[in-house]
């Protein structure tokens, strides 16, 4: 090409979530069945919806107005419910005007990102959704800043260091908050939110908040929203329907704008970011009618209940399998649903393998393995992916510098969900044990 095609910082969009995809791909082409565990897909994992949900949407589906186009922030009469319901937390109040709809969180994410000057920083947790710091670290040209969750201390963040990288780094203008987290499965008790709120108001940043699991909580735990702790402070905070119904193929999300008017540049965000939806024109209509007829349903809140309390109980089951597990730390999940595992480091080395028993496929892991300076969790997964065809993926690629993997908790089946977890926890145990003539770091 006669110039650069991409901009500095364009390498920085990565999202192995998917990546990994296209070599269980080729382990399914010779002929095997694969177990995903790489995304959070309640519908890939045997989810059955409701038929008075598939009701309602048939409904709408069959009324012609559901064809058209939608105002340009959003249906009027669906953000006015949302605003309400926002509104009934007794915290920051909104009105419909304050909330913009987008084509699934991915649209609102890279959206956010794309009008922020390459300059300004949005801190967020590590481990990160990578969606999050793959566009964060695009736009400002280089990697993410993050701060850290602590796996020794129910991954709640380290304070200290979130701290110190915002006083000692004026480029932060915002905290990014994952509240429930992705990929962590953690929920922020209310001083921890607090906090956040103190260090926002100190240096006068914006927070943004990423509470799409917010009603999908268990075993006794409840997500406060943003909007309870933010005061008057500016803030953003990001929802959809792809978990909570479940619906990920709908691609529905919207922000809600907290004090819009607290800060002059805040004010010009949300004005920058309405009008980029106007010149798109709209989102998807048919979703956005669907939210107030469905979380209104008198069904709704005992599917709801019944749905968390499953994914509670897969969580405990997990747990069970995996504590006896040497080698390996994680913390019972409260919310979303997906556990973190985290492997001792001491115990991982390029020496450690699986064994495969079709040589096609142990063709495809060595070439796999030839990939430079990969980090040893990765290491594990592709072994895992081979020996398995169980598919999960890296902690590495959650822009993170702990070594472990991550996994959903959302097979439906609960004989499959064990077996899943049997065979993981087998193969951690060889894979540790494995290459031990082989020296660390050799």
């Amino acid at each position: 090409m006669r110039q650069l095609l991409l901009r500095p910082g364009a390498e920085e969009l990565n999202y192995e979530i998917r990546g990994i995809v296209k070599k269980a791909r080729q382990i399914e082409a010779l002929g095997y069945d694969m177990t995903w565990e790489n995304i959070g897909d309640p519908i890939q994992k045997s989810n059955k919806i409701p038929a008075w949900m598939k009701e309602i949407v048939a409904d709408l589906v069959s009324k012609d107005h559901t064809y058209g186009y939608a105002d340009s922030k959003g249906m009027l009469e669906t953000r006015r419910f949302l605003a309400g319901l926002n509104n009934t937390k007794n915290g920051a109040q909104i009105n419909a005007e304050d909330i913009l709809f987008f084509n699934g969180l991915g649209d609102a994410i890279a959206k956010l990102y794309q009008f922020l000057i390459p300059t300004a920083r949005i801190i967020g947790p590590s481990p990160a959704y990578s969606t999050h710091s793959s566009a964060e670290a695009a736009h400002a040209n280089t990697s993410p800043i993050t701060y850290r969750l602590d796996p020794d201390n129910n991954w709640y963040p380290d304070m200290e260091d979130l701290y110190n990288k915002v006083k000692y780094n004026p480029g932060i203008v915002g905290i990014l908050i994952i509240n429930p987290d992705n990929p962590t499965g953690m929920v922020y008790p209310k001083e921890v939110l607090q906090r956040f709120v103190e260090i926002a108001k100190e240096f006068r940043l914006l927070l943004v908040a990423d509470e799409i699991y917010q009603n999908i909580t268990y075993n006794g735990y409840e997500a406060i929203s943003l909007a309870e702790v933010i005061g008057e402070l500016p803030g953003i905070s990001m929802k959809g329907i792809s978990k909570e119904f479940p619906w990920p193929g709908s691609r529905c999300g919207w922000m809600e704008f907290y004090n819009k008017n607290a800060s002059l540049e805040f004010a010009k965000l949300c004005a920058t970011l309405e009008n980029a939806k106007m010149i798109e024109v709209c989102s998807t209509i048919l979703p956005q009618l669907a939210i107030p007829r469905i979380m209104q349903h008198p069904l709704y809140a005992e599917y709801r209940k019944t749905a968390n309390a499953k994914i509670g109980r897969r969580s405990q089951l997990m747990e069970d399998i995996l504590s006896p597990v040497k080698g390996i730390k994680f913390n019972r999940t409260k919310g979303a649903f997906y556990n973190t595992i985290i492997f001792d480091e001491n115990l991982l080395h390029d020496g450690q393998r699986l064994p495969v028993e079709d040589a096609r496929i142990q063709v495809l892991l060595d070439a796999w393995l030839r990939e430079k300076e990969m980090p040893h969790d990765k290491r594990f997964v592709y072994n895992l992916l081979a020996s398995e065809r169980i598919c999960v993926v890296p902690v590495s690629s959650f822009c993170s510098d702990l070594r472990g993997f991550r996994v959903t908790l959302l097979e439906e089946d609960e004989e499959v969900f064990v077996d899943t977890f049997k065979r993981m926890a087998k193969s951690i145990t060889a894979y540790l044990k494995s290459g031990k003539e082989v020296s660390v770091g050799a």
